[in-house]
């Protein structure tokens, strides 16, 4: 039986709806479901589990793509809050849950895992328009 392929590895090439941007250790992408607004997934190009896997340059600079995307996601969202979540326990593959957070939504101020949630699925043009804006303000 062969493995299946890491879901990260792949994302990118299977998923190009969801393309935000691409940076020079990851991949920035929006989350199919937009239950929490703006809420996505930066991810590295490279198949490692943990960060002390990767060179010291390599993590520095994934740690700015991180900064810029989440200073993007505040920008475009006027969020509260900006929750950044490193687990990788389901999936091994370092991929950060950036994720707005407002006072206003129906978890705050709990974890987004803290109870399920119905996923909530955006038109394919809410899609580009969400990943237009977010685009605008990485420029």
């Amino acid at each position: 039986m062969t493995p299946q392929p890491c879901t990260f590895c792949v994302r990118w090439q299977e998923q190009p709806e969801f393309r935000i941007a691409e940076f020079e250790q990851c991949y920035l992408v929006l989350n199919p479901d937009q239950f929490f607004s703006g809420y996505c997934f930066l991810y590295a190009k490279q198949h490692v589990a943990e960060l002390f896997q990767l060179e010291q340059a390599a993590r520095s600079t994934m740690m700015e793509e991180i900064s810029r995307s989440a200073q993007a996601l505040q920008r475009v969202f006027s969020a509260h809050k900006i929750n950044y979540e490193l687990l990788g326990n389901m999936v091994p593959h370092i991929h950060w849950h950036l994720v707005p957070r407002f006072t206003t939504d129906p978890l705050w101020p709990r974890p987004i895992w803290s109870e399920a949630h119905q996923e909530l699925l955006l038109t394919p043009e809410e899609y580009r328009q969400r990943i237009a804006a977010i685009r605008q303000e990485l420029q």
